[in-house]
């Protein structure tokens, strides 16, 4: 499994780009390719999508797309296409906000996204996005380390909201990701 790439964009398509890492270039299905820059030295939030005759990779500019993504593919009758075809058409913090708040116009306006789909997602959803917003609560120029330190914390089984609790408080340190995910622990085994 995969949680992101670092590497230049070597391609650019009008539903995927291509991200070279150590001679290898990967084919990545985004959102919106043109957020990217060809040339570009970046990271690529990634999820690796496995079916009986197909293997892909999504990847994501940043991780808090990536988290509403894993979201929608949950959902019922919503796959990584559907999902990645909603984040192409919209922002994270407006398809939130309609989850939230049963704006079932606005969710019916995606690509193959009916009123069942629209109703399942805010039946699924609703009340879930405490870790999907986590980062831009905190600040938008957090290092790619910080980033990193969450996502291990959370793939160590923490949740969401206690992991932010900890992180926050670790904001203004400037450690590397095992130094953050030490003194997260730290916290964290006071709970």
């Amino acid at each position: 499994m995969y949680s992101y790439i670092k590497g230049t964009i070597v391609e650019m398509h009008t539903n995927h780009i291509v991200i070279e890492n150590n001679g290898i270039g990967y084919l990545v299905y985004v959102p919106n390719p043109y957020t990217f820059t060809k040339g570009e030295n970046t990271t690529v939030y990634i999820y690796q999508s496995v079916s009986e005759n197909d293997v892909r990779l999504y990847g994501f500019k940043e991780a808090k797309q990536k988290d509403l993504f894993l979201m929608l593919i949950k959902v019922k009758g919503i796959g990584p296409k559907s999902a990645i075809a909603i984040l192409a058409s919209g922002d994270v913090n407006e398809i939130i906000d309609a989850i939230e708040n049963n704006n079932l116009k606005y969710l019916k306006s995606f690509p193959g996204i009916g009123p069942k789909a629209a109703s399942q997602m805010v039946l699924d959803l609703k009340g879930k996005f405490d870790g999907v917003t986590r980062l831009e609560a905190i600040s938008e120029d957090v290092s790619q380390d910080y980033e990193d330190a969450i996502e291990v914390l959370i793939a160590l089984g923490y949740k969401d909201s206690d992991v932010n609790k900890a992180m926050k408080t670790l904001l203004h340190q400037k450690l590397d990701t095992n130094g953050y995910v030490k003194e997260a622990l730290k916290i964290l085994s006071f709970k």
